[in-house]
């Protein structure tokens, strides 16, 4: 019985951060298609002066890379820390103190950097493809 209530905990946990993670990647997509459109004129003025798709490529999937990375790393420093504050706290009997499992930590930050790769493809391909012309021409 006490099994089957942790199951069917661990499943809709599980389901909860799925969701959680894609709608952080959303918001990585948002953040990254605002950042593509206000540096419309940098990326046709890099274009114009010899840029590579490729390279426009490479610095928005780059941007996307670190701002998921650094932004998982924060938040489980954060983590970590309200934990061990947590950790002095007497609780009821029975329940032990919160501890950062670091398989766990592994697991939750390589599956936001992944989801946010992933989320980043299409900002830096749509940046990548404008045309030098028309980007510098955009207000």
């Amino acid at each position: 019985m006490v099994g089957t209530i942790f199951d069917v905990m661990n499943m809709f946990l599980g389901a909860v951060g799925i969701v959680t993670l894609a709608l952080g990647a959303i918001g990585v997509i948002n953040i990254m298609l605002v950042a593509v459109t206000e540096r419309t004129h940098e990326i046709g003025l890099r274009k114009a002066l010899g840029a590579t798709n490729r390279s426009i490529l490479f610095q928005f999937f780059l941007e996307g890379l670190l701002l998921t990375l650094g932004s998982g790393l924060i938040g489980m420093f954060l983590a970590g820390g309200l934990m061990a504050m947590m950790g002095t706290v007497r609780g009821p009997g029975g329940f032990d103190p919160p501890k950062l499992v670091p398989m766990s930590a592994f697991l939750a930050i390589g599956s936001l950097t992944l989801a946010g790769v992933v989320a980043g493809l299409y900002p830096a391909r749509k940046a990548a493809m404008l045309q030098p012309v028309e980007a510098l021409r955009h207000e």
